[in-house]
């Protein structure tokens, strides 16, 4: 592996063995299926993607980016998991999906080949899988075209997200493989604001996700102490 992409082996390692499980809907990728669709009415709702160019950064096996195809998106996916990548195509031809591609490339190396092409860009549960976040949002801020927006969902770094996020979801209640999330990689609100401040993304909308293990069902909300998702805008 080229040690200058912003990857860590191990994570790649871990969902690349995962891939053929990513569209089984009660498989360990069941979370993602369930939030879908509130993440992906929440960014219609903000912005009506039908007819836009969205990139969806560490699409893995396409579940966003397949939703959003068929919202009327025109969806370009990408990521560094071969295998996810291949899933992803797989699935698009079985379901019969237009309007969405894919390809194993880095939000870093495309935003040297496609800077500024982008109305949308999406990134969801990702930056707390790589090495270097900041690295990720400067990326992203590079692709979407001025006046565009950035979609990123990632976890809180506090007691309550250790509890809930790793003991509770991955030791306790199984909605996740243990060892899914490393407490240190997790992500402050506050850093994540800091992080796209330094690159001309305005924060204009931030939501929480809350999971009820009663109903087992998930909602958004506006707690932003475990999981939270941002909107922001770049700079014209």
């Amino acid at each position: 592996m080229n040690t200058n992409v912003n990857a860590d082996p191990a994570e790649l390692a871990k969902f690349s063995e995962l891939a053929h499980r990513w569209w089984d809907t009660e498989s360990e990728f069941r979370p993602l299926h369930q939030i879908n669709p509130l993440r992906l009415e929440w960014i219609n709702t903000l912005v009506p993607i039908s007819g836009l160019e969205v990139l969806d950064v560490g699409c893995g096996g396409g579940i966003l980016a397949d939703s959003m195809a068929r919202k009327g998106a025109k969806v370009l996916g990408i990521d560094l998991s071969t295998k996810a990548l291949r899933v992803a195509q797989l699935h698009a031809m079985e379901a019969q999906t237009s309007g969405v591609s894919y390809r194993e490339v880095s939000a870093e190396a495309l935003a040297l080949e496609k800077a500024g092409q982008f109305d949308v860009v999406t990134c969801m549960e990702m930056l707390e899988h790589v090495p270097d976040p900041a690295s990720v949002v400067r990326a992203c801020a590079a692709l979407v075209k001025p006046g565009g927006w950035v979609f990123f969902s990632t976890l809180n770094r506090n007691p309550k997200s250790f509890l809930f996020a790793i003991v509770g979801a991955e030791y306790l209640l199984n909605l996740l493989p243990r060892g899914t999330h490393e407490f240190a990689k997790m992500i402050r609100p506050s850093e994540l604001a800091g992080y796209c401040r330094q690159v001309n993304l305005d924060l204009r909308h931030t939501r929480g996700m809350g999971y009820n293990p009663l109903t087992r069902r998930y909602t958004l909300t506006n707690n932003t102490d475990v999981n939270y998702l941002f909107a922001t805008q770049k700079a014209l």
